[in-house]
Order: C-alpha cells, then structure tokens, then sequence
C-alpha cells in the first residue's frame, strides 16, 4: 500500500528521519533573493497545505512585495488538473500523483510533472479530547471508518466499547468525521487504512481539515483524520499501531520514522527536463527550500526537511545550491 509513498521518502533521503524536537537543519541555505522579480503566482491543490502555502506566501512577499499570492485548497485532486491547464504556478499535493494523473500531464506536455517533498506531516486519528482510549490499530481504525474491512479486523466496530472502552463510553456510538472524495487526505487514508476498501456512508464529510477537527473537538463521541498541522487543544491524536500485538506510536516529531501514518507533503511542479524555471518560480522555491521557509514548516506544525533532501528536490527542477551552502 505504501509503495508511492515510500519510493518519495527513500529518494530524498527522508525515511529515516526522527528528531527529539523540531529544529531547522542549519546546513540548510539561507534564503538570498536573486534578481527582482514581479507577477502572480496561482496555487491550486491541498487544503492540508493552505496554512503553509499561506506563510511561504508571507514569507517571500517580504522580499517581493508586488508579486500577487492566490492560494485555492480545493484537494489534491485539483492540483494536476489546474497545471495541465495552466491555470496554475504550483500544485501542493498531500499524496503522490496517481499514474492517471501523471498520464494527463504527460499527454499535455511530454513528460511528468516533479513532485517535491517540501516537508513532513504525520497524518493524525483525531479523537475528542475527553475520550480516554489508549489507542487504536490501523485494522481497528479501517473497521471503524470502512465497510469492507480489508485490513482483517474480525468484526465491525459501531460503539467505543466496541473498540475496548467501557463504562458510559461501552455503548455510546461512534461518530466519524472525514474528508471529501476531492482530498489527498481522504485519497491517503482511503489506500493506507482502509486497504483501498470503502468509507461507511455514515461517515460525515467535510470540506477542510479544520472541519474535521472542528466536528471531534464539538463532538464528544467524534472520531476524524487529519494532518497533524490541525490539531487543537480540544482534540487528542490517538496512538497508533500498524497491527495487532504491535507497540502504539504517538504522532509526535521525534517518532516520525516509525509512525504508521507519515507522509511527504509535495509541491507539484511543471519542469521540462534539460530547461530552467522561470525568474519567479525559481525564487519562490529557493525560499521554500531554504532556512526561512523550513522555519514556516515549522512554526505551522509539521516537520522539516533535511537540507540534503532540500538539495535534492532544488536539483530536481534545475536548481543547483552554491557549494557553500550545499548540506554537509
């Protein structure tokens, strides 16, 4: 099931990444603007991503104040579409492209569109803040939010007590909190939990992901998926194990490596191979991939990269990092 995912988290050196606290890697470049550069910039794609599309946005209009940020976070989905139209600089994405999508792009223009890690979420089972479960297995989880159950858990799973709580929870009923067909998060948690499987229709879905932790922070038997990013005070991440017998692993950042559920979160880009991007382009993915733009990861709750990933991806669209500030 992992196997898109996992090629992108080798390839750019990201599989084994896992940090005791959130830090920017300080071999990361510096951002520097290169020569002035004015006009528009047009993101369609993920919802997961629109805060931090939002401050990359804010962070590089300081150096460009004249050049024109619109952000659209309508799903993964639309992202591949917008390019192939061109109505679109950049297509934030919280899954890989699927071979459909990349077949539409190549068709369009000759050759795929590149996908670049830009940073790290862990994808979180959100949980009212009040509910007392310790944790929860993926086939646990797929039997909750599924109807085909293609993870194997023996039975259907309706109430808390259902799933191990007891007392007022044992037969309080399971209300579940999710996004729409249009979502990378949806699209992600559909393949890794549910085994390709299908959603209950009583599954309530929601248009972003701060509805979804909205919906379980004002439900107190409410059950949802989310990015990590989103979380609140009035909502708990759930610990989760991969199956049955297995440790629970806490979504936090010094367990990246090993919690079932991380992900690459991608900027898609149109890059003709052997050609340069353009002047603005080019900067604003300098930026994403520099100190600054990795501090904005940061502060909107996911986990950076590594600056010799950063490297990578910046090579990946014909960027080449001056050796001095290329990661040791």
């Amino acid at each position: 099931m992992k196997h898109s995912i996992a090629v992108l988290l080798v390839v750019f050196g990201l599989h084994s990444m896992a940090t005791a606290q959130v830090t920017v890697d300080e071999n990361l470049p510096d951002y520097v603007p290169g020569a002035p550069v004015a006009g528009s910039i047009k993101s369609v794609g993920s919802d997961t991503m629109n805060n931090m599309m939002t401050l990359w946005s804010e962070g590089f209009r300081k150096y460009y104040p004249n050049v024109k940020i619109e952000i659209e976070g309508k799903g993964s989905s639309t992202a591949i579409p917008a390019l192939v139209q061109g109505t679109s600089n950049f297509g934030p994405m919280s899954r890989a492209a699927k071979p459909a999508e990349q077949n539409d792009f190549e068709k369009r223009f000759g050759y795929k569109a590149v996908q670049l890690p830009t940073s790290i979420d862990m994808l979180a089972v959100y949980v009212n803040k009040g509910n007392p479960i310790k944790g929860l297995t993926l086939p646990q989880a797929d039997a909750i939010f599924s109807s085909t159950r293609k993870l194997g858990n023996a039975t259907d799973i309706r109430t808390w007590g259902q799933s191990g709580l007891t007392g007022e929870w044992a037969n309080a009923p399971i209300s579940m909190y999710g996004r729409n067909s249009a979502s990378g998060t949806y699209g992600f948690f559909k393949e890794e939990v549910l085994g390709k499987g299908d959603y209950k229709s009583s599954v309530k879905e929601q248009p972003g992901s701060s509805a979804v932790v909205q919906g379980v922070a004002t439900d107190k038997f409410g059950i949802g998926y989310s990015g990590i990013g989103y979380i609140t005070s009035d909502v708990r991440a759930v610990p989760l194990a991969s199956a049955a017998g297995e440790d629970f692993v806490e979504a936090t950042p010094n367990n990246a490596s090993k919690y079932p559920l991380s992900r690459p979160l991608l900027l898609t880009v149109n890059f003709k191979p052997g050609s340069s991007l353009d002047p603005l382009r080019r900067e604003f993915v300098k930026y994403i991939f520099s100190k600054q733009g990795q501090a904005d990861v940061v502060k909107d709750g996911y986990l950076p990269i590594p600056a010799k990933a950063a490297q990578k991806a910046l090579e990946s669209v014909g960027i080449v990092v001056p050796a001095a500030a290329a990661a040791k």
